[in-house]
This record gives C-alpha cells, structure tokens and sequence, in this order.
C-alpha cells in the first residue's frame, strides 16, 4: 500500500472535489487511487495498491493545489511524458513585496508574459501564491524554469523570449537531424 499526504488551501479544495465530486471520482478512476479529504484541515490523503497510480493522483492533486484547473491538470494523467515542477518564490525572496514583484514580471500585463512562456516553452504554467508551478515534457520544464529563472533575476522580457525562441529552434534542427 502507498500512501501520500499533502496540505491544499481552503480555497482549492472545492476545485479538487468538483461539482457533485466529479472531480475526485474521475482523478480516483484514472488512477485506481482512494482520495481521502479533511476540508476542515486541508489535509489530502492519497493511497492505493498502484504506486505508480498514486504517485500520479498525487501531482494531480498537487497541480490543482497549485492553481491549475482539473482539465489542465488531468493533462498529468494523459501523457506519461509530462510531469509538474514548482518554483519557491518564498526561498528566492522572503519578502511578500518583493514576491509580489517577481509575480508581475511572471504573468505580465493582462497576462501576457506567462502566456508568451508558456506558447515559446510548450509548459503550462499557474501563479499562485508564493509558488509557480509547471507542467511539461523534462526538457520543456527545464527551458521554462531557466526562462522564469531569468526574468526572477532582473533580466529583460525581451531577453527571456529570444532565449525560448533560441531553444526551440534548436529543437526543431535536433528533430530535424534525427529524421535525416
């Protein structure tokens, strides 16, 4: 038997239940995993005979927490490829200012930014709170985080993109290469 248990804010776990459950019975299905979940503490617990199951159930329930909505989420359960990845804001800057900061240049006005990151890196990406969370392929994420990374320290929007634009050139010459 494989257990896990993580902390989720009040305010996500309605998302993580879904209207009439439907959330948690389809992320129960998929998975073959009991979701357990004191909405009094926050508290969700996650176990089945599957470890692989609920090690899957469990970035899920970790994507939601983070602020993706259950159908960009259970996009975790579609490709065996893709995988989550979460930047502390809170240990690159303890100030809630400063944090507050680094979100702005993340998302960018109306949202832009964040939407540009995640169109050049193929990655979704949620802002919420102290953390920024990340769902792609490892070599995405890694482009993506290095791109975050950058703009955390100062550098440029311009700059991060033509860093995105570089890398994905370089993918398609890789994809290229290895066809021909």
């Amino acid at each position: 038997m494989t257990v896990q248990e993580i902390r989720i804010g009040a305010n996500r776990i309605g998302a993580l239940i879904g209207k009439d459950g439907a959330v948690k019975k389809a992320l129960e299905e998929k998975t073959g995993a009991a979701i357990q979940i004191d909405s009094d503490e926050g508290e969700v617990r996650i176990e089945g005979e599957d470890a692989a199951g609920v090690l899957r159930a469990t970035d899920v329930v970790t994507a939601i927490a983070r602020g993706f909505s259950p159908e960009r989420a259970f996009r975790l359960l579609e490709d065996e490829d893709l995988t989550i990845d979460v930047i502390d804001l809170s240990v690159v800057e303890p100030s809630p200012r400063q944090q507050e900061r680094l979100r702005g240049r993340i998302i960018g006005k109306a949202g832009k930014a964040r939407e540009q990151i995640e169109d050049m890196a193929y990655v979704g990406i949620s802002v919420q709170g102290k953390t920024v969370t990340l769902i792609g392929t490892p070599d995405h994420l890694k482009n993506a985080r290095t791109a975050l990374e950058m703009l955390i320290n100062g550098v440029p929007h311009e700059t991060v993109y033509s860093f995105l634009e570089k890398k994905r050139r370089e993918e398609k010459e890789n994809i290229l290469d290895y066809y021909y």
